[in-house]
């Protein structure tokens, strides 16, 4: 009876894990709002890590979080790096694509509490008196990612919290 216990479970954690393997190799969380303001007011937002502290909610999770800017004041070669708690981490972002008023790209490093590499991305396109922000991050998902994602929605975890900072950057550019 043990022995065929055994053999079940052995079978179950093989399923899981064979199906985790054969998830995606990539991922991608997108969220958008519609702002009524100009793409030049927004932009100024995002493309300067110093004004994040304002709308990211991120920022919100660590009172005691230790910040570091170098490079460019905002634009291509920014770098904004971070350590906190266990619940933000250490890590790194540098935009690395700025298009005025329209396009913004990062590459972000996690160091802790995991490892990964992946890339941000805002596109604000204008849409009558106001500005459609588009905000997505994407990038490899590694096994331990697909494994972990079979219990945790990483795109609800991680979209829940690009619309919190979509919420409060509207509150700011629409003043």
């Amino acid at each position: 009876m043990v022995k065929k216990i055994a053999i079940i479970i052995g079978v179950l954690v093989a399923g899981i894990l064979l199906y985790a393997a054969n998830r995606p190799d990539t991922f991608r969380i997108e969220r958008s709002t519609s702002i009524k303001s100009s793409p030049e007011k927004i932009f100024p937002h995002i493309n300067g890590f110093h004004q994040w502290e304002a709308w990211s909610p991120w920022e919100k999770i660590d009172p005691a979080i230790k910040r570091s800017y170098s490079g460019a004041d905002s634009g291509r070669g920014a770098v904004y790096a971070w350590e906190g708690s266990k619940d933000i981490g250490k890590g790194r972002m540098e935009i690395v694509e700025s298009t005025p008023s329209s396009h913004v790209v990062i590459k972000i490093d996690f160091i802790q509490p995991f490892e990964a590499h992946n890339t941000i991305e805002f596109t604000l396109e204008r849409q009558g008196d106001a500005t459609k922000v588009t905000q997505a991050m994407y990038g490899p998902s590694p096994f331990i990612s697909k494994l972990m994602g079979l219990f945790c929605s990483m795109d609800k975890m991680v979209g829940q919290k690009f619309e919190e900072g979509q919420a409060s950057l509207k509150a700011i550019a629409e003043k």
